[in-house]
């Protein structure tokens, strides 16, 4: 026996859909201060991954610290300037799962190019800098996706409120 759909079936499986898709969906806006704080959220996750990695391939922790403590300078400027990139070019677009993934790869790439040059500096060995950066493109990818997505359900205007800064101290 066929269902006939009705035209309310229709508009309240499209009502359904809408708001599946808005709770998936954010806009691309974000304050300076917002990008600060999520920049060192991730460098906080990043800078640990970064040792761990560190170490257990060169063995050493003290050029393991060396790599993830220089970090912390390099990559926070970097993804400060990242975020605003992406910002800038997806003014008030909408930033679905596949723009996350996006940019979680263009992320990962400059922080791999960083991560190995500084993996070859303090370590001495090209290889090792080139097997430490290669290795995070997996673990830092997925990291770095889940931190966007968790990230994109905190609601624009929260972050100011934990830390008791106005609109207007930006």
């Amino acid at each position: 026996m066929r269902r006939k759909f009705t035209a309310a079936t229709y508009l309240l499986f499209a009502l359904y859909t809408q708001l599946i898709l808005s709770r998936l969906i954010t806009k691309m806006t974000e304050s300076h201060f917002r990008s600060i704080i999520k920049g060192i959220s991730w460098r906080v996750i990043g800078s640990l991954d970064t040792v761990t990695i560190s170490f257990l391939l060169t063995g050493r922790i003290h050029t393991a610290l060396k790599i993830g403590l220089t970090e912390v300078l390099t990559k926070v400027v970097l993804y400060y300037l990242h975020e605003r990139a992406w910002l800038f070019f997806l003014q008030d677009k909408d930033q679905t799962p596949l723009i996350s993934l996006a940019k979680a790869v263009s992320w990962r790439t400059v922080g791999t190019i960083d991560t190995m040059l500084l993996g070859w500096f303090y370590s001495g060995d090209m290889l090792t800098g080139l097997k430490i950066g290669f290795t995070e493109v997996v673990t830092k990818i997925v990291l770095y996706y889940l931190h966007e997505r968790l990230w994109h359900r905190v609601p624009v205007g929260s972050v100011r409120k934990w830390f008791g800064v106005n609109a207007t101290e930006e």
